[in-house]
C-alpha cells in the first residue's frame, strides 16, 4: 500500500495514554501543529503532562471497548500509546491486560470507527537479537528463553497489531522506541529518574551495560511522521545512539556538575538483584523493582539501525548529548517527587 497518507486536519486525533511520558509528548506536538486532540485519560490520570495544551479530555480506559468507540468517533488517527511499564510486576496479568487486550480494544474500536491511521508505540524489546551487528526490523524475535514476562507481553501486543494488519486491514504503522530521555518526564519513568539521581549526585555508581536510546521529543515526531509516511503493517525502529551507561551516566553527571561516576560489573549487579529478591521474597513482598529480570534487561539491546525510519519517514534524531543537557536542565527545575 501507499505510504504516503493526505491528512484532514479538519477531523480530529486521539491520544490515548496520553498521561504518560510518549502520549504526552506526541499530543503536546500535535497540538503545536494546530491539530484538533482528543486524549482519552482515566478519572484517576493525573494531568500534570497535559496542563496548557489545548485539548479534549475524553474519559475512558482501553479495557472499556464503549468508552473508545466513543473517543474515536469522527476521528482521522489514533495514537495508542498506553503502555504498561511495570517490568518489576512478579504477576504479569495486569501487563497482559493492559498491553494486549487494551490494544485489542483500541484497534477493534479503530476498526469500527474507520480511523484513516492508528500508530502503535511498540517498543525495541519485541525485536530480535543479533550477534552480528545492527538490529534491523526483518529481524524475527529470537530470544523467548531468555525473555521475561514483560517482554512477552509486548510482544504478543505487537504480533496482534501486525496481524490485525494483515488480516483486519487496519491501517497500523509500529514504532519500536528505545529507552527514552528527555524533559517534561513528570512520573518520572525509572530510567529518567536515575538519570536525575546521577546528575544531583544522589547515585555514584552505574552497571556495566549500555543501551539503545531516544529522546522522547523524537519518539513523538516519529509518531507523527509516521501517520503520513508509514508503510501500513510495518514497524519501524526508533532508536538513536547506543552508548555505554559509563558515558551516558558521565554525561548527566558533568550535566549536573558532579563528577564521575564508578561502573560494577554486570556479575556483580547480578548476585545482588539475585539476593535481594530472595530476601523480598522471604518478606512477602510481591514486585521489586531490583530483579535479576532488570540486570539482563540493562545489556541485552544492542546496536539498532534507524535506517528505515529516515528512508521512509524522514526522521532526524538529535545527538544523545543534547538530550541529557536538556533533561537534567528540566528535572533541576521540576525535581522529581517520590511517594
Amino acid at each position: 500500500m501507499s505510504a504516503i497518507h493526505i491528512i484532514d486536519n479538519n477531523k480530529p486525533v486521539l491520544v490515548t495514554g496520553a498521561s504518560g511520558f510518549v502520549g504526552s509528548h506526541i499530543a503536546r506536538q500535535l497540538t503545536e501543529q494546530g491539530r484538533r486532540v482528543r486524549v482519552l485519560l482515566r478519572k484517576t490520570s493525573s494531568q500534570q503532562a497535559l496542563q496548557g495544551l489545548p485539548v479534549d479530555i475524553v474519559y475512558g480506559d482501553v479495557l472499556d471497548p464503549a468508552s473508545l468507540v466513543s473517543a474515536m468517533q469522527g476521528c482521522e488517527t489514533v495514537f495508542h500509546s498506553v503502555v504498561d511499564p511495570r517490568f518489576w510486576l512478579t504477576d504479569p496479568t495486569p501487563i497482559y491486560r493492559n498491553n494486549v487486550d487494551g490494544l485489542v480494544h483500541s484497534m477493534e474500536a479503530a476498526l469500527d470507527c474507520g480511523v484513516a491511521r492508528f500508530v502503535f508505540t511498540s517498543t525495541m524489546g519485541t525485536l530480535g537479537i543479533n550477534p552480528h551487528g545492527p538490529v534491523t526490523e526483518d529481524i524475527p524475535f529470537n530470544w523467548h528463553d531468555k525473555a521475561p514476562a514483560y517482554i512477552l507481553a509486548r510482544l504478543k501486543a505487537e504480533e496482534t497489531f501486525l496481524d490485525y494488519c494483515r488480516t483486519r486491514q487496519l491501517p497500523g504503522v509500529a514504532l519500536c522506541v528505545a529507552n527514552t530521555y528527555g524533559p517534561q518526564d513528570y512520573q518520572p519513568t525509572p530510567h529518567g529518574n536515575m538519570l536525575w539521581e546521577v546528575a544531583s549526585g544522589k547515585v555514584r555508581f552505574a552497571i556495566n551495560a549500555g543501551a539503545p536510546t531516544v529522546d522522547i521529543r523524537d519518539v513523538a515526531a516519529a509518531a507523527l511522521l509516521a501517520e503520513q509516511h508509514g508503510r501500513v503493517g510495518q514497524r519501524y525502529i526508533i532508536a538513536n545512539e547506543f552508548i555505554s551507561n559509563r558515558d551516558f551516566y558521565n554525561l548527566a553527571a558533568q550535566a549536573g556538575g558532579q563528577k564521575p561516576i564508578r561502573i560494577i560489573p554486570r556479575s556483580l549487579a547480578y548476585s545482588l538483584a539475585w539476593c535481594i529478591e530472595r530476601v523480598l521474597k522471604l518478606l512477602n513482598k510481591k514486585d521489586y523493582l531490583v530483579s535479576t529480570d532488570a540486570v539482563y534487561l540493562s545489556n541485552v539491546f544492542q546496536r539498532m539501525d534507524h535506517s528505515l525510519a529516515k528512508t521512509d519517514l524522514h526522521w532526524n534524531p538529535r545527538p544523545i548529548a543534547e538530550t541529557v543537557r536538556d533533561a537534567v536542565a528540566w528535572y533541576a527545575e521540576n525535581p522529581p517527587r517520590h511517594g
